[in-house]
């Protein structure tokens, strides 16, 4: 070989191996800690950058992309004396690569000491259920503490979480047993709740009904009322219109009694006063028909009103009634009469009385 091309070949190894050792290249989101003779020189920025070979050597290559760090569950006592397991999430950032790596040995290993005693100083300052209800407080105290302390570090905790709070078992078995007690007492309240408002609901509905029933009765009643009135109206002015005489009422008094006896509500009876001198209209009635003393059937009505008007003050004259000879067929026939009007109204009072006293036991509560 020639002894001028050893030369050349050991000079362009050196060449390349210094080009190699000077020439860095650092991807994005890194970042490069370079110390020269042992002393930190500079940080290398993403790209390309050149070193001193030799002089200059990479001491550590840091992440500053946002990361998350999970600790451990760590045991933590509450304010009253109760172990509970917490494990937290840690979200962190490098924002300073020289004090990141100068200024702690090991960083994660100090986060994570840190939030441990953070931890146990605000949580030992909260019972149970406080740590159970307030992570929201536990969160933000626990970023302001080791916010603060790490800032001297070159890390910017943006956020810390409470990943899991386990307290012992029988504790569990307990808040179990208060929350199913809770929920039964709340399934009850509103059951309670439920069944007033139905009892209300039902009351007015049951009120309303009663209103409206009241109401319809009165009204059916006031229009009964004003019908029979207006019947009663009519009945009068056609009595009226026909110029009706005191036999025909007296008949038609009679006639009318046992009906009166023959009503439900009636439990006893009372024989009016006017009923002798019903019967003695009919039985005068009788005996002028039977007699023939009446009005022919051709006289005109101005006539009989005359004759009755006439009869009424030949009547006035005589304080008692009409003398009749005993042995005259008038006196018999009138008396016959008389005697049939009678018997035909003592056989319907008696027979309303029957009735009468039959309704009233059937009505009158046995005791």
């Amino acid at each position: 070989m020639d002894p001028v091309v050893i030369p050349i070949l050991v000079a362009a190894i050196v060449v390349v191996f210094l080009v190699a050792a000077t020439v860095r290249i650092v991807p994005q989101a890194r970042r490069y800690n370079v110390e020269r003779f042992g002393r930190y020189r500079r940080t290398l920025q993403p790209g390309l950058n050149f070193v001193l070979p030799v002089a200059d050597r990479i001491n550590t290559k840091l992440d500053v992309r946002e990361q998350v760090y999970s600790s451990d569950p760590k045991p933590v006592i509450t304010e009253d004396n109760l172990v509970v397991n917490i494990d937290t999430v840690l979200y962190y950032q490098i924002t300073d690569p020289r004090a990141a790596a100068y200024e702690v040995a090991d960083y994660l290993q100090a986060i994570d000491q840190l939030t441990v005693t953070t931890l146990r100083n605000v949580i030992g300052s909260m019972d149970l259920e406080g740590t159970l209800t307030s992570r929201e407080e536990i969160n933000a105290r626990l970023r302001a503490v080791l916010d603060d302390a790490t800032g001297k570090w070159g890390i910017r905790v943006n956020r810390v979480e409470i990943k899991a709070i386990d307290p012992p078992n029988t504790i569990k078995e307990a808040m179990e047993k208060q929350m199913r007690a809770e929920r039964d007492k709340r399934a009850a309240i509103l059951h309670a709740e439920g069944e007033r408002q139905a009892k209300i609901l039902t009351a007015e509905g049951t009120k309303q009904k009663d209103i409206l029933e009241a109401q319809g009765a009165q009204q059916a009643m006031i229009l009964r009322a004003d019908g029979e009135s207006k019947a009663v109206e009519l009945v009068f002015q056609a009595v009226h219109r026909n110029n009706a005489d005191a036999k025909v009422l007296a008949y038609k008094y009679l006639e009318t009694l046992p009906d009166l006896a023959r009503s439900d509500n009636n439990t006893f009876w009372v024989i009016p006063g006017e009923l002798t001198e019903a019967i003695r209209t009919v039985s005068t009635a009788f005996g002028d028909r039977a007699t023939g003393t009446g009005p022919p059937p051709g006289a005109r009505r101005e006539d009989a009103d005359d004759g009755a008007a006439d009869a009424d003050a030949s009547d006035k004259d005589h304080v008692g009634a009409p003398e009749i000879e005993p042995n005259s067929t008038l006196a018999l026939d009138a008396v016959a009469a008389a005697d049939e009007a009678a018997k035909q109204a003592a056989v319907a009072v008696s027979d309303a009385k029957a009735e009468a006293e039959a309704a009233g036991e059937t009505r009158l509560p046995r005791r």
